[in-house]
């Protein structure tokens, strides 16, 4: 699927999905990836659902961020609260879906010019 949006300034935004990729402005990704408006971390070490452990959204805890989602895969998978504790200490909101409805979300979030990542599991 094609995503369209207005006017982003050359922050990153989601520009597409399918199966087993992401499009990230017009570039297409397809391992796992964590976005930020500004830079993106590619490829990130967590490659599929399982390989998410408690320490893996840790290092995101220090950042000036609003929320971070993340997008489970092909399906929404629920994560244990384990997993994103050091974010919740933070008071950073964490939102798990599935890996498209992150994509969309993140564009939305990002549109509204909120602190935004999102952890993508392309799978």
């Amino acid at each position: 699927m094609k995503l369209h949006l207005d006017r982003l300034d050359g922050r990153n935004s989601f520009s597409g999905y399918g199966e087993g990729y992401v499009v990230v402005n017009g570039r297409r990704h397809e391992s796992s990836l964590i976005v930020f408006p500004d830079r993106l971390i590619d490829p990130w070490s967590v490659a599929t659902f399982d390989d998410l452990v408690e320490p893996s959204l840790d290092f995101l805890a220090p950042l000036p961020l609003e929320i971070v989602l993340v997008g489970t895969g092909r399906t929404m998978r629920m994560l244990h609260p384990r997993h994103y504790r050091r974010l919740s200490e933070a008071r950073i909101g964490v939102e798990v879906m599935d890996t498209n409805a992150a994509c969309r979300t993140y564009n939305i979030l990002l549109a509204e010019g909120r602190k935004v990542a999102a952890a993508i599991l392309v799978s």
